[in-house]
């Protein structure tokens, strides 16, 4: 089946590539042998309309012509379905390749693939394996939540949307109104960046807090998006990157080690703790959370009641 299919597509993309002048469905018809084969007029126009989309994915364009006497007909020009010679220097061909693994856990997986094998069609060298381990840095960013996909296509087709999102040290979730602006990976952890209509302003929502399905609303957007570096400071802001400040933390020994790389200097108290200084920012409470036993807040007392209530939000459940 898959052969026939792949010849099927060969072929209807042979005659329209072949044709000087846009060919009907009947002429198509007439043309390719598994046409010939089909049944029913039915089945022939679900099998054409089928070809005609695959070949659409597959990067052919493919123009829809309506003659003087109202009949459709098809055609694909040549100068729009040909393409300049694609070069690529060594950093940029592995740098393809390591975005194509980064996808391989994802459900981005088959398009990230459909994309280079057309980039080996157009003359990416076939030497450039992504999937091939060339060192011991596994690229990948794992996508968990189903709130990602749904979100991933808001961003694209800006779109709004209400979720439910349940805050670090709230029992209960509340409904947000969101226009979406991008998804940011930080820290193993994906996060929304967008504008929050109930709140006037921009927010970032942390995508494993969302509780239940995403909603697609369909007005527009009423804020205008900034820019993809904006956004990305946004989201390290509100991710705790942003310091201004130190605070002072007692640490389990050999437990932390990502706290111990930001920590600006290190002290052994004895009995398995260690005394830290590390820098605080937004978002610094919500990360200290995740170390559960092992992390003691000593100051400043805010951060300190933060980590608190937090955790009593987790024990209530």
């Amino acid at each position: 089946m898959a052969i026939a299919k792949a010849e099927r597509l060969m072929n209807l993309a042979l005659c329209l590539l072949g044709t000087r002048r846009p060919l009907s469905k009947r002429e198509l018809r007439q043309s390719i042998e598994a046409y010939l084969e089909a049944g029913s007029d039915d089945s022939f126009n679900r099998m054409f309309e089928r070809d005609k989309d695959d070949l659409r994915e597959l990067g052919l364009v493919i123009e829809t012509v309506e003659s003087l006497d109202g009949e459709v007909g098809y055609l694909a020009r040549r100068d729009s379905n040909r393409l300049p010679p694609i070069t690529l220097d060594a950093e940029e061909a592995a740098a393809l390749g390591l975005a194509a693994k980064v996808w391989q856990q994802a459900r981005l997986a088959g398009a990230a693939s459909g994309a280079l094998q057309k980039l080996r069609a157009a003359g990416l060298p076939e030497e450039v394996d992504p999937y091939e381990p060339r060192s011991a840095l596994e690229p990948r960013i794992p996508v968990h939540e189903a709130a990602f996909e749904p979100l991933m296509l808001a961003c694209r087709d800006r779109r709004p949307v209400v979720f439910d999102y349940r805050k670090a040290n709230a029992a209960q979730p509340e409904a947000r109104h969101v226009e979406p602006w991008a998804l940011e990976c930080w820290r193993g952890h994906w996060y929304l960046a967008g504008f929050d209509r109930d709140r006037g302003a921009e927010r970032v929502f942390r995508l494993s807090r969302i509780t239940g399905k995403v909603r697609s609303r369909g007005a527009r957007f009423t804020t205008p998006v900034p820019d993809v570096v904006t956004v990305r400071e946004t989201v390290a802001s509100w991710a705790g990157e942003t310091a201004d400040r130190s605070a002072l933390i007692r640490l389990r020994t050999g437990a932390g080690y990502p706290l111990r790389a930001k920590a600006t200097s290190v002290r052994e108290l004895g009995d398995g703790w260690d005394e830290l200084e590390i820098p605080y920012g937004h978002g610094l409470d919500a990360w200290l959370v995740e170390f559960g036993p092992d992390v003691v807040v000593l100051e400043p007392a805010e951060l300190r009641a933060d980590v608190v209530d937090r955790l009593r939000a987790v024990a209530k459940g």
